[in-house]
């Protein structure tokens, strides 16, 4: 009777252990394909690393049982509908999709492909999805909403410079989010007494044009949101800012980390970790269609002094107290 019991323990051991195993299909190897902004971009670099630390948490290594499939536009919005017809000629198990460009791009690309995104502003009201809760079709994810945190950012943004009065918001014309993001920007600013223009670029070409207008101009501070032109010009973009003594605010703290004076935004590492866990799901079974759409659970100031000093600018303490992370 007691051995009997023992090989029933030693039975009951076994099956459990190998049930995750067994859930995860062993020998399949699952291929996904991500659409990504810039190669090069610093936040993109730790948000990847985020992303495959929380696949890896999952179960799912590189080179073992998962082949990710990258595609970079470089800063060009137009060439994502190509590079997202690509993966689906690949036939991936599944696509990221990492900003609303790429979300688009991938939605009309395929409708049977599974798509996890992250994206900056409400995918209701851009047609992304049909609600938050039941996001229907294919497509699923997070938003950070990075647009919708405009009127904090330029409080924060004003709390740190109090002489900010005229601030400039360079953006890509081009990319249709960054467009709402820049009038979000200017609706936030206006309500806050502050003086807000808009200073569009489209492609590579124009940033000397725009910032040589911007030496003239002489304003308080510069708003640049992100996307991918903005990511891929950001060092040339914070060179010019710190030489011309122009305080900069940003949406992301990889901007901050390579020379920009602050940003105000949502976590980018827990945003990419939680969508390891969506991707988990749906490769085990689970409907995009019945993931409900989730909203940001981290904010975080980040500030970098060093910049500050450069500009000549002291930071009152009551700023510093409220910053999750100071780069000195």
């Amino acid at each position: 009777m007691r051995t009997s019991i023992v090989r029933w323990a030693l039975g009951a051991l076994l099956v459990a252990l190998s049930w995750p195993a067994a859930a995860q299909q062993p020998g399949k190897v699952y291929r996904i394909g991500i659409l990504a902004g810039s190669s090069q971009a610093l936040d993109w670099q730790a948000s990847n690393e985020a992303l495959q630390q929380g696949l890896r948490e999952l179960g799912y290594v590189e080179g073992k049982n998962l082949l990710l499939e990258y595609r970079y536009a470089e800063g060009n919005v137009a060439r994502f509908p190509a590079l997202a017809a690509e993966l689906v000629q690949l036939n991936v198990d599944l696509i990221v999709a990492t900003g609303h460009p790429m979300a688009l791009a991938a939605k009309n690309a395929t409708t049977t492909i599974p798509i996890v995104m992250t994206v900056p502003t409400d995918p209701v009201a851009t047609g992304l999805v049909e609600s938050l809760a039941r996001p229907g079709g294919n497509i699923t994810g997070l938003t950070n909403l990075t647009i919708e945190t405009a009127g904090k950012q330029l409080e924060l943004f004003k709390a740190t410079v109090p002489t900010l009065v005229r601030v400039a918001v360079l953006y890509d014309a081009a990319n249709p989010v960054n467009a709402l993001h820049a009038q979000a920007v200017q609706t936030a600013g206006q309500a806050r007494g502050l003086t807000v223009q808009l200073w569009e670029v489209r492609g590579q070409d124009d940033f000397e044009r725009v910032f040589a207008a911007l030496r003239q101009e002489r304003p308080d501070g510069l708003y640049v949101p992100g996307g991918p032109l903005m990511r891929t010009n950001e060092k040339r973009i914070l060179d010019f800012a710190v030489t011309n003594r122009l305080p900069s605010v940003h949406d992301g703290s990889a901007s901050v980390e390579a020379g920009g004076l602050m940003s105000y935004a949502a976590d980018p590492v827990d945003q990419y970790r939680r969508l390891a866990s969506y991707v988990d799901k749906i490769l085990k079974g689970t409907k995009p269609a019945e993931l409900p759409m989730e909203k940001p659970r981290k904010f975080e100031l980040v500030l970098n002094l060093k910049t500050a000093q450069q500009l000549g600018l002291t930071v009152a303490l009551e700023v510093l107290s409220r910053a999750d992370k100071v780069i000195k």
